[in-house]
């Protein structure tokens, strides 16, 4: 309830943050004068999912300086204000209104989570403003009520295609039928790959025994899995994010439970391996866009860039930032402008677009079309196990 209290605020104070700014939208006027243009960086730089958020904000910078170095977009340089969420949506709203309204950036890259972006969108959406979310895998950031949101855009696949994904392993590879789910009742976004997990896996001819819950920033979860343990599953999906994921992988596997683990791109972050233990990970997948040993040459080109500018190996999410400064660039040259209806006009109509995952598409309703990969666990360092287009 509290957590239900807490998100319903933010979204009332985003809605009323996009009606004021509605009204006085005519006389905003965006920094695309003189020989820069301002986009807004609106990440989780502290907080709970900071590392998401951290890492898609260098991935993104690396490719605003690429394309600065190459001498920017229409002879203009990109300049880049950030700003930091604190991984909380209330927060988030406020980021994104002050990188509007004050710093009058002409389109805005991020946040991570799902929850993060519906909460800015209302803003940006209001004041016609482009936003590309790189991480935020719920449906409902681009598509709302049957209707596409015409200035949202997001550089990642979708939850549904996720959880679908994961079904089809569990069922062709794994050959699992009766499994478990773990999920998070405080996020839409693991509700929602749950769901999609279940009806796919059941339309396979699987079963899932057994369905407990659990609550964000909860670090006891062995009264749950006693349970999922006693209706002797096969596998156990588990779609989260790596906060609560690795102490659930470390604390099943000291009641005993040893049966495959399943989950999702939350997984993505060397905190996970930190904290459960590499042995506790024997057995565990995930679904990725992203890994250091897929060796199609777009992806081993942007590690060797990142490596150069970082020095240290880059994640999904800085893929995913990288992607989403490229997606901006192309479309802002393509547009010749950075008025905000013909920029997202221009980024909708991105086709074939080199990217750090090879070629990018965007389909009718906003999502790139992409492959998925699995990820496994199996020596504690993440290998790609299968790469599975539906």
């Amino acid at each position: 309830m509290k957590k239900w209290k807490k998100l319903a605020s933010a979204a009332m104070a985003a809605m009323m943050c996009a009606a004021l700014l509605t009204g006085c939208g005519g006389e905003k006027k965006q920094a695309d004068s003189g020989d820069t243009i301002k986009v807004g960086a609106a990440f989780e730089l502290t907080g709970n999912v900071a590392n998401y958020g951290k890492s898609i904000n260098e991935g993104f910078k690396l490719a605003v300086d690429e394309l600065n170095k190459n001498g920017g977009v229409n002879g203009k340089k990109i300049s880049v204000v950030e700003s930091d969420n604190k991984s909380e949506p209330a927060e988030s709203g406020n980021a994104v209104t002050k990188l509007i309204t004050q710093d009058k950036v002409v389109a805005v890259v991020g946040p991570a989570t799902s929850g993060c972006v519906n909460a800015a969108t209302p803003i940006t959406t209001a004041n016609k403003v482009p936003h590309i979310a790189p991480a935020a895998t719920a449906p409902s950031i681009t598509v709302e009520n049957g209707k596409v949101k015409d200035f949202v855009f997001r550089a990642c696949f979708i939850d549904p295609f996720q959880g679908q994904v994961m079904a089809v392993f569990a069922d062709k590879t794994l050959k699992v039928k009766n499994v478990a789910i773990f999920y998070d009742s405080s996020s839409d976004y693991s509700k929602g790959l749950a769901e999609v997990f279940q009806k796919t896996l059941e339309g396979k001819g699987g079963k899932i025994v057994a369905k407990e819950a659990f609550l964000a920033k909860d670090v006891d979860f062995k009264s749950a899995l006693t349970k999922l343990k006693a209706s002797n599953p096969e596998a156990i999906y588990v779609p989260g994010y790596y906060e609560e994921v690795s102490k659930i992988i470390k604390q099943a596997r000291e009641i005993g439970i040893t049966c495959p683990m399943l989950g999702s791109d939350g997984w993505e972050s060397p905190k996970l391996a930190e904290i459960a233990g590499k042995d506790a990970l024997k057995g565990c997948y995930y679904v990725s866009a992203f890994n250091a040993k897929d060796e199609d040459k777009s992806v081993q080109d942007f590690i060797k860039k990142f490596k150069e500018k970082y020095q240290k190996d880059p994640d999904i999410f800085a893929m995913q930032g990288y992607n989403a400064g490229l997606i901006l660039a192309d479309a802002l040259k393509r547009a010749g402008t950075t008025d905000g209806t013909k920029l997202a006009k221009a980024i909708a109509e991105t086709k074939d677009l080199a990217v750090a995952s090879g070629k990018l598409t965007f389909d009718a309703n906003h999502n790139p079309v992409m492959p998925a990969l699995i990820i496994g666990l199996e020596t504690g360092t993440p290998t790609l196990v299968e790469k599975i287009s539906l």
